[in-house]
């Protein structure tokens, strides 16, 4: 078996897989603040709430005194690797290609939300918002809505609800979610399939990432991902196996930088 590898095929190879990643692997990685870094960590910067002041004619302007505030966070390497027998069906066979370039995207997806489910767990506010009837109820995300305006978490769009398969199912018995007579028959939660969807102001969606009975809240400048190096794909000849091994990787690394702007949405599923 000839172990040479044509470097032109590994960088269609990778492209494959970085495009699959870019496509379908991670649910939340768009939906948060991101920085690439050199090192092996990343910094974001927490900037205080100001207040406005009035100031006397000729008089001195106060200034806010805004606190800042550095939150780091620590780079971690992840792999997908998979060993092929044979390489060369892969050249030419676009649709096994395709395929384990999806799955070795979808894996470094999944890993990525992952990350940042962690850490939005490890840092939420301490203030929870629970259903009040055994599946999450309208009452329920009037409730939420009220704590991120209470908060002056900004309605600029960016306010969002990750939630569970489960508790998201919970959401259809919501008739102001699920009657197009509210939302409109473009924004019904079948329409174009299981996608993101608006409801009181927060894009609403649904990930395996999250165990059923505890969803998230949060305002996309309220999170950080570091990342020290992006999807990348090498693929190895291996003598004692006989093979070659394709192994995708990444470096990255999630914090919450605000836990004003992340919320635990609880329910009993």
């Amino acid at each position: 078996m000839a172990n040479t590898i044509d470097q032109a095929f590994i960088k269609q190879f990778e492209t494959e897989v970085h495009m699959a990643y870019q496509r379908m692997g991670s649910k939340l990685r768009n939906t948060i603040r991101s920085t690439n870094v050199s090192g092996s960590t990343a910094r974001f910067q927490k900037i205080g709430a100001g207040a406005a002041s009035t100031k006397t004619r000729n008089g001195d302007v106060t200034t806010m005194e805004l606190a800042h505030t550095n939150v780091e966070v620590t780079m971690t390497d992840h792999y997908a690797a998979e060993l092929i027998d044979k390489l060369d069906e892969l050249k030419i066979n676009i649709n096994e290609r395709q395929a384990v370039a999806q799955s070795a995207a979808g894996a470094l997806g999944r890993k990525t939300d992952e990350l940042i489910i962690a850490a939005m767990d490890t840092g939420a506010n301490s203030t929870q918002i629970a259903d009040t009837s055994g599946a999450l109820a309208k009452a329920d995300l009037l409730t939420l809505f009220q704590t991120f305006g209470a908060a002056d978490i900004p309605e600029d769009g960016q306010r969002y609800l990750a939630m569970s398969p489960a508790g998201f199912a919970d959401l259809f018995n919501i008739n102001e979610f699920a009657s197009s007579d509210f939302v409109g028959p473009q924004n019904l939660p079948f329409a174009g399939g299981m996608t993101m969807k608006e409801f009181l102001g927060f894009k609403i969606f649904s990930t395996s990432a999250i165990t059923a009975g505890k969803n998230i809240a949060y305002h996309s400048t309220a999170i950080g991902l570091g990342i020290n190096s992006d999807v990348q794909t090498e693929i190895n000849y291996v003598p004692e196996k006989a093979a070659h091994l394709a192994t995708s990787m990444m470096s990255m690394g999630a914090v919450v930088i605000d836990d004003n702007g992340v919320y635990e949405v609880l329910d009993n599923n």
